[in-house]
């Protein structure tokens, strides 16, 4: 099965801001604690990849479920899982947290 972040349904930064303003999507960050302090999204939360599945019962499955991690490749990964476990509507923040910071500074710059 291919995990990569091209096999699974994603959101751009802009898409994301977009939605931000309009809507409630479930933010969860599948980084390690650790890996936070380099930035996070407003409202997200914390669930490390490796804890995703045991903690279920904290991911709504009434609303859009953004997955966020470094760079995109982890949270493709959770996502593609999420879907195959009927979360249909996760989908993946391409870039991860390196494209959100980078379009934050470009904002206030």
């Amino acid at each position: 099965m291919d995990y990569s972040p091209a096999a699974v349904r994603s959101i751009s930064v802009d898409e994301l801001q977009e939605r931000l303003k309009n809507s409630a999507p479930f933010l969860l960050d599948v980084r390690e604690v650790e890996e936070m302090a380099d930035g996070t999204i407003d409202g997200s939360v914390n669930i490390p990849m490796g804890q995703v599945e045991q903690r279920l019962d904290e991911i709504p499955t009434d609303r859009e479920i953004v997955v966020i991690c470094h760079l995109g490749a982890r949270s493709g990964y959770i996502t593609k899982r999420l879907n195959a476990l009927g979360y249909e509507r996760a989908m993946n923040l391409r870039g991860g947290m390196e494209a959100w910071l980078a379009e934050s500074s470009r904002a206030n710059d």
